[in-house]
């Protein structure tokens, strides 16, 4: 069995020891090629070429961010590239492998991995061992001409915002932290703009609803996590399903803080108010806004876009695990 294992070398929580470990102990079971990110692209670009040159397996160790350029590299085809189509697609494309290795690793949380990489990896090598695969769906974000997958969470508007601001603090050389994003929530929340909402959603058998302040799509639960405590706005999600969503039409205290108490304990129920907007298992709706509104997915800020269309991708990848 032929893997390429992709390792970001700036990867929150390990170091050199520990990938080498990691590699000992992948390249016992595989046939290894192992190949160190270095620039942002550089992962979708060495996953496609995986893809193309016929791997069986697609490792990698690091955050979601990474995580989540390998899968776009799966799925998207590179240049020249005819991929034929198929009742189940992920039986196209090699299966993955996810070594947490970033700050939050919440897709591989979410599938049920340990969140420390060793302890990951020991799981992902027995479902070498037993062939024990998992097919997973994906959500897609098309915006202006372009497009891109996601694992499991894309949103727009404030929580968006957090995300840039805590960019900008990782740029000066912070590290992004359960209580940097807390905090950077908390302060940003106090100069957000609470009483002109921007956007409406739209789609296919879906009621129109306005005057949305922000919105989160999930193709998963949790959302994420605040260190080892899950976050849950839409706790019926999952990769077997279509996507859900969680809008919120008002963002003062008196509406704002019971759906966070509900979101951060009751995890089988789906927050309750009247200010909610709430989708589950949909194949497609689309949120317009009035004026350019931020835009992030998976924790990547995307900058900031007026119409975003979002659609789940079934069966998209096979995943040991």
């Amino acid at each position: 069995m032929r893997a390429m294992l992709l390792v970001n070398p700036k990867a929150t929580t390990t170091n050199s020891r520990t990938r080498d470990v990691l590699i000992r102990a992948l390249g016992a079971a595989v046939d290894l090629t192992v190949e160190e990110t270095r620039y942002r692209g550089h992962a979708a670009s060495l996953a496609a070429t995986a893809r193309a040159k016929g791997y069986d397996v697609m490792a990698v160790l690091g955050g979601d961010g990474t995580i989540n350029e390998t899968v776009n590299g799966l799925l998207n085809p590179v240049d020249g590239e005819r991929i034929p189509p198929s009742d189940d697609p992920s039986s196209e494309r090699p299966a993955l492998i996810v070594i947490p290795g970033g700050s939050a690793n919440v897709f591989a949380r979410a599938l049920g991995l340990p969140n420390d990489p060793v302890e990951s990896t020991g799981v992902v090598l027995e479902a070498l061992r037993e062939g024990r695969r998992r097919t997973v769906g994906l959500g897609q974000a098309l915006w202006d001409g372009e497009s891109r997958y996601f694992t499991f969470c894309s949103g727009m508007g404030y929580d968006a915002e957090v995300i840039r601001a805590v960019e900008g603090l990782r740029g000066t050389g912070r590290k992004a932290t359960p209580a940097r994003y807390v905090n950077t929530a908390l302060r940003h929340y106090l100069a957000t703009d609470k009483r002109h909402p921007a956007m409406t959603l739209t789609g296919p058998g879906i009621p129109t609803a306005t005057g949305v302040f922000m919105a989160l799509i999930t193709n998963t639960s949790p959302w994420t996590y605040v260190g080892a405590l899950p976050v849950r706005p839409t706790p019926w999600a999952s990769f077997e399903t279509g996507l859900d969503l969680l809008g919120l039409r008002r963002l003062g205290l008196v509406a704002l803080t019971p759906v966070i108490r509900q979101i951060l304990t009751e995890s089988d129920n789906l927050p309750s108010g009247r200010h909610l907007v709430q989708l589950h298992d949909e194949p497609e709706f689309t949120l317009t806004a009035e004026r350019p509104m931020a835009f992030q997915l998976d924790g990547d800020y995307l900058g900031e876009r007026e119409t975003v269309t979002f659609r789940s991708t079934p069966n998209a990848l096979q995943v040991l695990v």
